[in-house]
């Protein structure tokens, strides 16, 4: 299998390194030759060429000779019971999440619990969209990544998401806008097609009384705009599944906001560089004195806000992590994808999410 695994690569070193003898020692794989570049350049070229398939890559010099070492990535032992319990533990909180928003009580009866199932698929289904999209690009730009680990958790939705773990060497500025700019958009378009889905069916009738808690949602700009292309105007009582699209379109918001290691500071870093820690570092002090202004002259809940100016204090603290390739700035293309992708996220969210009454 080395054998074939050193043709190959071979083939792709010659460009950049003159080969002259290849060997092979315990799995590795050692290229020695004459660099047609300098080498590091070399090294952040070939990357990700040793990375998709399955080595590490060493440049060194041993001996007066220059070598390139092809080393298998160490595996790393997934312990994925762990990622189906929480996939299994999240379908169940955000089925009983939903089958309240159904108007039963499983607390009486407790097969009540399974009428929350299409909540929980059009949820599930946003969220597994945004997490696969990060995990396929990953694999696609040879990065060593985790399956999804979700996050159940008892909020308005049932969960607090899903995280995955990106091990080792993100290669390129490239690489690192694609993995954080893949999740947000195929979540974005799941939570549209589950919005639309919802606003077609009729809104459950909510209970009501006086120890009954009552929640006012803020409708986000692309959320009226689809209610508007869809002829409706009663935005006081929404269908579960509709609910579902409205909390996808605020995971998406608030998943871009531009710092830290929020997919929206990734994509930041990759599109302006270092300059992007300067924005991580303003951006908390921001959504403080966002949730001060919405508290003190709205007179409404600003506490989301002053929350998540604690998080992006936590989030921004480690820094960012340095692309292998960082010279090199993004193509245009990708330039205007990340500013219409911060502008959608603009349109998800509103000053006032979520009111309980």
């Amino acid at each position: 299998m080395n054998d074939q695994a050193a043709d190959e690569l071979a083939e792709k070193i010659s460009p950049f390194f003159s080969i002259y003898e290849i060997r092979q020692h315990d799995g590795n794989i050692y290229f020695y030759g004459l660099p047609k570049k300098d080498i590091r350049t070399i090294y952040r070229e070939l990357w990700a060429v040793f990375a998709k398939n399955g080595f590490e890559f060493q440049a060194g010099y041993e001996l007066g000779e220059n070598v390139l070492v092809a080393s298998p990535f160490r595996k790393v032992k997934e312990r994925r019971w762990i990622n189906v319990v929480l996939l299994l533990a999240t379908f169940f909180t955000t089925m009983l999440v939903g089958s309240y928003l159904y108007g039963a009580n499983p607390e009486i009866a407790p097969s009540d619990i399974l009428k929350g199932i299409p909540f929980t698929i059009a949820i599930m289904t946003v969220l597994i969209a945004h997490e696969a999209g990060h995990y396929f690009v990953a694999k696609k730009h040879g990065m060593q990544t985790s399956l999804p680990y979700f996050i159940p958790f008892p909020t308005i939705i049932g969960t607090m998401g899903a995280v995955i773990r990106h091990r080792g060497t993100i290669p390129s500025r490239k690489a690192l806008f694609d993995v954080g700019i893949s999740g947000p958009l195929i979540g974005l378009f799941a939570s549209v097609v589950v919005t639309v889905i919802g606003l077609l069916q009729s809104p459950i009738p909510q209970a009501s009384g006086d120890n009954i808690i009552q929640v006012q949602l803020g409708i986000p700009p692309l959320f009226g705009f689809i209610q508007v292309l869809l002829g409706i105007s009663d935005s006081s009582s929404i269908h579960p599944i509709a609910f579902a699209g409205w909390a996808g379109m605020l995971i998406t918001a608030l998943n871009f906001i531009p710092a830290g290691q929020l997919d929206g500071g990734h994509v930041l870093r990759a599109m302006i560089g270092e300059k992007a820690s300067r924005v991580s570092a303003v951006l908390p002090v921001v959504l403080f004195l966002i949730g001060a202004y919405v508290t003190i002259f709205m007179n409404v809940d600003g506490f989301m806000w002053i929350f998540w100016s604690v998080l992006l204090l936590l989030f921004s603290a480690g820094g960012h992590p340095r692309p292998l390739n960082d010279d090199i700035p993004l193509d245009r293309r990708r330039m205007v994808l990340g500013v219409l992708t911060f502008a959608l996220a603009l349109m998800c969210i509103t000053p006032v999410p979520i009111q309980v009454m």
